[in-house]
C-alpha cells in the first residue's frame, strides 16, 4: 500500500511539472505574438521606404509603387501583420529577403550557426573563468586574492565591449601581428572576439558566484560540516556550491540566451558573420522580413533557455524538488 501511494504521489508531482511546462509554453507563444506585433509597429514607424531602397534613388515613382504592391507594403500594417502570423502558423513561411529574394529561414539559419559556435565558446570561457574566480574570492574573503579577483571583475564590467575589442585589435593585430583583425575562419580568429565578449560575462558571473557562495557560507550547516571534520574541498563542492547554484543558474541562463541572440556590437567590430551583424545590416537595408524573423528567433531562443532554467530550479532547489519532482522511494 505504501509503495502504491508513493507511485501515485510521484505521478501527481510529475503531472504538476508537465502542467507547469505547458503553461510556460503557452505564455511564451503569447509573448512571441506580442513581440511580432511590436516589431511590425516599430518598423512601420521607421523612416525610409524599402521599395525605394531596393530600386535606388533613380527609380521612377511608378516602379517604386509597383514594387510596393508586389511586396504588400501598400496594405495597412495590421493586415500585413495578420498575414505574416497566419503564414508562419499555417505554412511555416517567414517570407523572403527583400534584398536577395532568398527565404528568410535560409538566410538566418546560415548566420545562426556561426552565432551558436560563438556563443558556446564565450559561454565556456565565462564558466571556466568566472565560477572558479567567484568561489576562490568567496573562500578567501578579505584577502589579497579576493581584492585582486574583485578588482579585475569590476574593471571588465566597467569597460565597454567595443572599446576592449578595438584595444585588442590594436595590440595583438597591429602592434604584435600575432592575431588576425577580423573574420571567423578558424580558432585563431575566435580568440579576440571571444575574449572581448567573455571578459564581461566572466566578470559578471564571478560577482554572482562570489555573492551566492558568501551567502551560503553564513549558514549553520556549513559550520556543522566543518565541525564534523570534513575536508575543505568536500565542504566547498558538496555543500557550498550545490546550495549556491540557483543564482548562478539564473545568470547562466540569461547569459546563454543573450549570447544566442547574437552579440551585435562585437560581431560588428570583428566582422563575425553571425546573426547580430546580419540583423544590423538588414535593419540598415530596411530588409523587414529578415529583421522580423530574426527578432522572433532571438525571442524564441531566450524563452526556451529561460524555461529550461526554470525546470532546472525544480531539480536544484529542494523546496521545488519536493513539489514537482518528488523524492526517490526508499521503501
Amino acid at each position: 500500500m505504501r509503495l502504491g501511494a508513493s507511485v501515485f504521489l510521484e505521478i501527481e508531482r510529475r503531472m504538476r511539472m508537465g502542467k507547469y511546462i505547458i503553461k510556460r509554453l503557452i505564455m511564451a507563444i503569447g509573448v512571441l505574438i506580442g513581440v511580432s506585433l511590436l516589431v511590425f509597429v516599430l518598423l512601420d514607424l521607421a523612416p525610409g521606404d524599402p521599395a525605394r531602397l531596393i530600386l535606388g534613388e533613380t527609380a521612377t515613382s511608378e516602379a517604386v509603387s509597383k514594387l510596393r504592391l508586389e511586396l504588400g507594403l501598400d496594405q495597412p500594417m495590421l493586415v500585413r501583420w495578420f498575414k505574416y502570423v497566419t503564414g508562419i502558423i499555417t505554412r511555416g513561411d517567414f517570407g523572403s529577403s527583400y534584398k536577395s529574394g532568398t527565404p528568410v529561414v535560409v538566410e538566418i539559419m546560415t548566420r545562426f550557426v556561426t552565432t551558436i559556435n560563438f556563443a558556446l565558446v564565450v559561454f565556456a570561457f565565462a564558466v571556466l573563468v568566472g565560477i572558479p574566480m567567484g568561489i576562490l574570492s568567496a573562500i578567501k574573503r578579505g584577502s589579497w586574492i579576493d581584492t585582486v579577483c574583485t578588482s579585475i571583475a569590476m574593471i571588465f564590467m566597467a569597460i565597454p565591449g567595443f572599446w576592449l575589442g578595438l584595444m585588442l585589435i590594436y595590440v595583438f593585430a597591429f602592434l604584435l601581428g600575432v592575431l588576425p583583425v577580423s573574420g571567423w575562419y578558424g580558432p585563431k580568429y575566435w580568440i579576440m572576439p571571444c575574449v572581448t565578449m567573455g571578459a564581461f560575462q566572466a566578470a559578471s558571473l564571478m560577482k554572482t558566484t562570489r555573492a551566492s557562495v558568501l551567502d551560503v557560507t553564513r549558514q549553520d550547516y556549513i559550520s556543522t560540516a566543518r565541525a564534523k571534520g570534513l575536508k575543505e574541498n568536500r565542504v566547498v563542492y558538496h555543500h557550498m556550491l550545490i546550495n549556491a547554484l540557483i543564482p548562478i543558474v539564473t545568470s547562466l541562463g540569461a547569459m546563454l540566451g543573450q549570447l544566442l541572440g547574437g552579440a551585435m556590437v562585437i560581431e560588428q567590430v570583428f566582422a563575425v558573420p553571425g546573426l547580430g551583424k546580419f540583423l544590423i545590416e538588414s535593419l540598415q537595408n530596411r530588409d523587414y522580413p529578415v529583421v522580423q524573423a530574426g527578432v522572433l528567433l532571438i525571442s524564441s531562443v531566450y524563452s526556451i533557455v529561460i524555461l529550461i532554467t526554470d525546470i532546472l530550479y525544480a531539480y536544484i532547489d529542494p523546496r521545488l524538488r519536493s513539489m514537482y519532482v518528488g523524492k526517490k522511494n526508499r521503501g
